[in-house]
């Protein structure tokens, strides 16, 4: 029966991550905490929880950024300027994740979560960083309705918000994505389709490199990896074609939806629990 629940959470959690851009984690982290409190999975610590999570999201990442490709939403010359930050602030991140407990994880992650949401609400009333045509990127998008839309962003500061959002990531174990996704719409300005295509390309090389240092500390448990990576793949197909189905304003009202949720949860579970 345990496995059963394991392979439903990858479904679910890489559904929902790859639909709005964030790698699955949000939901595979807070889900394998929640099952700790149960005593068949009492084993599990917010370490190995974010290690496994990170582990099962390069699988996510690799489904979704092949099914991205056909849909041709991915700006890679971005997504590839935002790794030069977020590669090396993810590695940092795995390592701070060991001096974490239990309750102060699930505070500070569902702290960070609803924070997240809120810059989301206050969308329309923030601008996007200047930046000169001449000094910094300017790309176009056209969606699949024919809208033409115009992003751009400075490339130095694009990186050093990349290792800021990096390190977040590498600590929590959600791939990136729930910070790189909103910054990429509030901050760039980025259509969400493209920002949810984008995050889930970013999110494979980042989980693949704080993977491997989540690995050598010994936080990943292989069952339960090896129970989530087949849902992982499945659920990745389905959050992609759901996204290619459904408009920019639902993507971001799902978005803050379950970052809310989510957020209030661990909260209550890291004072209460």
């Amino acid at each position: 029966m345990e496995w059963i629940l394991i392979v439903i959470i990858g479904i679910l959690g890489s559904s929902l991550g790859s639909l709005i851009g964030l790698g699955g984690g949000i939901v595979i982290v807070p889900s394998l905490l929640y099952l700790s409190t149960l005593s068949a999975f009492g084993h599990i610590t917010p370490q190995v929880a974010v290690g496994t999570s990170l582990f099962t999201m390069i699988f996510t990442g690799l489904s979704s950024t092949l099914a991205y490709m056909k849909h041709k939403t991915i700006d890679y010359k971005s997504g590839l300027i935002f790794l030069i930050g977020s590669g090396p602030g993810s590695i940092l991140g795995a390592w701070v994740t060991e001096g974490l407990h239990m309750k102060t994880f699930n505070i500070f992650f569902g702290l960070f979560i609803i924070f997240v949401s809120i810059i989301l609400l206050l969308k329309d009333k923030l601008k996007p960083l200047p930046y000169k045509k001449d000094r910094g990127i300017v790309r176009t998008f056209t969606d699949n309705r024919g809208n033409t839309s115009e992003y751009g962003y400075n490339p130095v500061m694009a990186i050093l918000i990349a290792l800021v959002v990096g390190f977040i990531s590498g600590i929590f174990g959600v791939g990136g994505g729930s910070l790189m996704v909103p910054t990429m719409i509030l901050i760039f300005f980025f259509p969400p389709h493209v920002a949810t295509a984008t995050s889930m390309f970013m999110i494979l090389p980042t989980s693949l490199l704080s993977s491997i240092t989540h690995i050598t500390l010994g936080n990943v448990d292989w069952m339960y990896a090896l129970a989530l990576v087949p849902g992982a793949w499945i659920g990745a197909q389905i959050g992609v074609y759901l996204n290619t189905k459904l408009k920019s304003k639902t993507i971001v009202l799902i978005l803050r939806a379950i970052l809310i949720i989510v957020g209030i949860r661990l909260i209550y579970q890291g004072i209460f629990g």
